[in-house]
């Protein structure tokens, strides 16, 4: 039978050019088909990776995408950091084992800095042959052709799509490369939308953490409880290894280390004392400025063992301390702000917690005032009034002698409950917290256990008030060393301790009935020291019958 052809009447010729044109038009039907199924599979990655908000999800399926429309055996894509550096590299076609095996992530050399350097798409058939080229570490894959192509959010470049091994061809070609492009484009979107909405999610979880700060401060919140809110909350916020907040003392010019919320526990941290003029934080303190900081370990002299962590450092409402947010991984260029607004809020919440603490204790200091007085005016002069009765009852002509030596000492005991009275009356007239009297009670209370009974303390005058601060650690260190000495050396069956002052002197005097010369020459001479350089006395002398008695006396002003 004829070919259909035959009966139009064509030439040979004519034939074989018609076979060729027809030939021509399969092809073009075929490129034209296949083209249309690149874009509709570009189409379906992009719509792909444009609906996980998930940044890191988001550029697995890049990466996954850009190798299945290239037909690469191998991707990556690397994220650049503030320096130009990979802080990540997201890789697809490479096994666990290998990824093992390899070790350390590239830092940015080679054919893979070029792209850094100038983010420009590069497109070579052996990469190995690329005057760039650094060479393989131990245990990589083979790879031969390469194709690299930058991705950009507006004007920025966010990283770079690495791809390698073209499947069933030597090299990639023009339309690899044009799709590929294409792909960090629409990338570069999808890319900025995730960062977008991840920036929303911590900006609302800093939100939900201020706003749980705040509420929290009730009537019975504590300063340092809610130090150590701002503390766990800014670590669980931020995700970051370390958090502490340091607060600054105006009249010292340092800063202390008062809450640690850490991963790993820092020994020695916590009440750290840092003198600022020392550290980086200056200008957190001077202008309320936040500071990066690359290196925590070198901002400050830090106790040994602090780990080697990036940091952000914030202040709080009016240069009450700064709240310091470390991490190891890369920093995050939105949290500067964020953590600028969380310290200051924290910082306004804890004066809220400071002033109400401060009127609880001046409600306490006002009670303490109205017990002290109605002490003084009432009961007081009750007794006193009850004790000049005694006398006179006692000098009466009619008054046996055995009742007016008991009368006598009825009226002993009564100047001994006013002497206590009165002591506790300049206890309560004290500045809140550790009084010097209180302090003084815990020496007799710690050599109670030694002695085998607790010595007879005596306390005159208005220690709290009267004796100055640098007086205070000197005769501390008196009582301690000289019931030491008679624990040690004396042997005594009953010791006393008399503080007292007034009339611009403070004296010290223990007494003990031991076997004599308790005090060796060595606490002697530290005791006689401390008195020397107050302008004072030490007088050590035999007491009656056995015993010794310390005299140290000191001026006040």
């Amino acid at each position: 039978m004829e070919p259909q052809w035959a009966s139009l009447g064509l030439s040979p010729l004519s034939r074989v050019q018609l076979d060729e044109l027809l030939q021509e038009l399969l092809d073009r039907v075929s490129e034209v088909m296949a083209s249309r199924e690149r874009l509709r599979s570009l189409l379906d990655a992009v719509v792909g990776i444009g609906t996980d908000l998930d940044l890191r999800s988001t550029l697995e399926r890049i990466v996954v995408a850009a190798c299945q429309l290239s037909g690469a055996r191998y991707g990556a894509l690397g994220v650049l950091g503030p320096d130009d550096r990979l802080v990540e590299f997201i890789t697809h076609g490479v096994s666990p084992d290998q990824h093992a095996a390899i070790g350390d992530l590239p830092t940015g050399h080679g054919v893979l800095g070029l792209l850094i350097s100038h983010p420009e798409p590069v497109r070579v058939p052996d990469i190995s042959a690329h005057p760039r080229s650094v060479g393989f570490p131990p245990h990589h894959p083979p790879m031969h052709s390469f194709l690299g192509v930058p991705i950009r959010i507006r004007e920025q470049v966010f990283g770079n799509l690495y791809l390698a091994d073209k499947a069933n061809a030597p090299e990639f070609t023009d339309d690899d490369q044009e799709i590929t492009i294409a792909l960090a484009a629409a990338a570069g979107a999808a890319i900025e939308n995730a960062r977008l909405y991840a920036v929303g999610q911590r900006r609302q979880r800093w939100l939900a953490a201020t706003a749980e700060i705040i509420n929290s401060l009730g009537e019975d919140t504590t300063t340092a409880d809610a130090l150590a809110l701002v503390a766990r909350r800014a670590r669980e916020v931020a995700e970051a290894d370390l958090v502490a907040i340091l607060l600054y003392d105006e009249q010292t010019a340092t800063l202390r280390v008062a809450v640690v919320d850490a991963a790993e526990p820092v020994p020695g941290l916590l009440g750290a004392v840092l003198p600022v003029a020392e550290t980086g934080f200056a200008p957190v303190l001077a202008s309320q400025e936040v500071v990066r900081l690359d290196q925590l370990a070198k901002a400050a002299p830090w106790p040994a063992g602090l780990p080697d962590l990036r940091a952000v450092a914030a202040p709080f409402a009016d240069g009450q301390g700064v709240l310091l947010v470390a991490h190891s991984g890369p920093a995050r260029p939105d949290d500067a702000l964020m953590l600028t607004a969380f310290a200051g809020q924290a910082g306004l919440a804890l004066h809220r917690a400071q002033a109400r603490e401060d009127r609880e204790q001046l409600l306490v200091l006002s009670d303490r005032e109205r017990i002290a007085r109605d002490l003084h005016d009432v009961v007081i002069q009750r007794l006193f009034a009850t004790g000049l009765q005694l006398q006179m009852v006692a000098t009466m002509p009619s008054v046996k002698p055995e009742l007016a030596e008991r009368i006598g000492s009825a009226v002993d005991e009564l100047d001994s409950t006013i002497r206590d009275i009165r002591g506790a009356i300049f206890e309560l007239r004290s500045p809140a917290g550790q009084s010097l009297r209180a302090e003084l009670r815990a020496l007799a209370d710690g050599a109670a256990e030694a002695l085998g009974f607790r010595p007879e303390l005596v306390l005159d005058g208005p220690l709290d008030s009267a004796v100055p601060d640098e007086l205070r650690a000197d005769l501390l260190a008196v009582v301690r060393e000289a019931l030491s000495n008679v624990v040690r050396h004396a042997a005594a069956g009953s010791v006393g301790v008399h503080v007292r002052v007034g009339g611009g002197r403070l004296s010290a005097t223990v007494s003990d009935d031991g076997r004599g010369g308790a005090v060796p020459r060595g606490g002697l001479v530290n005791l006689g020291e401390r008195a020397a350089l107050r302008g004072g006395t030490l007088s050590l002398e035999p007491a009656r019958p056995s015993g010794t008695v310390l005299r140290w006396t000191a001026p006040t002003h």
